[in-house]
């Protein structure tokens, strides 16, 4: 067989010992032989770190909610089917083995073209996957952290309302009015304050009656434009629902699997 497909059968763990020795020997003494299991082993690197960026995308919260809402299908009388002669493909050893050299023979191929490709020239990641960091990555820190401390989840208890109102007003620079949210089975907990974006941000905290938390936040920041709509992503197994107005940020945050967050963040945003 061609060096390449034996380098790239090397290098997938499918050669036998005498010959995983012998290729070892010819990559130490030969330039050419050592020269195509790099182009070989860059290739596969190449693809594998494309591969793992596109791992790393967010589940789309759209997509989350559908299958926690989605109900199960209606049971039906099965149709009667009409039989049909079963049909049965039975290769020869000799065809069998023929397939398989053809495809061991294309997958060899494939590797040898991502294999040549100059290793001075990697293939770049696009800047768009690269992840930006932004105030909601810190609340997502923070709630993936206070969230399971079930006796340290706030720092101010729910009963000095009077209290909250005048610490986080001072120390975050936002008034603001405690949302209600009874209707939605939260319970409010407290308050609390953390660093967000290198500023000072508001958090009330509720719990619902499977303990889950469901946090809103805010801050200061003039530096976005007011446009009143709501941005809806997801961080891991958290979910985020964000917007903007009057110069200032505003997010509710909760378990992913949490198909109303939105309708939440709604009222929140004419109650606040």
């Amino acid at each position: 067989m061609p060096l390449e497909t034996r380098l790239s059968a090397y290098m997938d763990g499918e050669t036998s010992r005498e010959e995983k020795d012998e290729l070892e020997r010819l990559i130490a003494s030969d330039a050419e032989a050592r020269r195509i299991f790099d182009e070989l082993k860059h290739g596969s690197d190449v693809g594998r770190k494309a591969f793992d960026e596109v791992l790393k995308e967010p589940v789309p919260l759209a997509l989350v909610r559908s299958i926690k809402s989605a109900q199960p299908p209606k049971s039906r009388e099965p149709a009667p089917r009409l039989a049909r002669p079963s049909l049965k493909l039975a290769p020869t050893g000799r065809q069998a083995l023929a397939a398989a050299l053809i495809l061991f023979v294309v997958g060899g191929g494939l590797g040898y073209l991502f294999g040549i490709q100059p290793p001075s020239n990697p293939v770049p990641v696009p800047a768009a996957t690269a992840p930006v960091h932004s105030w909601l990555d810190d609340i997502a820190a923070y709630h993936r952290i206070y969230s399971h401390q079930p006796r340290h989840t706030v720092e101010v208890q729910a009963s000095e309302i009077q209290e909250i109102t005048k610490w986080l007003t001072g120390t975050v620079g936002v008034k603001f009015t405690l949302p209600d949210l009874s209707a939605d089975g939260l319970v409010f907990q407290g308050a609390r304050m953390f660093i967000a974006d290198s500023k000072p941000a508001g958090q009330l905290i509720y719990k619902d009656l499977d303990g889950d938390v469901v946090a809103i936040c805010f801050m200061k920041n003039e530096s976005v434009t007011d446009d009143g709509d709501f941005d809806e992503t997801i961080r891991d197994d958290i979910s985020i629902v964000s917007w903007q107005r009057n110069g200032t940020a505003y997010a509710v945050v909760g378990p992913s699997s949490d198909a109303m967050l939105d309708e939440i963040a709604n009222r929140v945003s004419t109650s606040i």
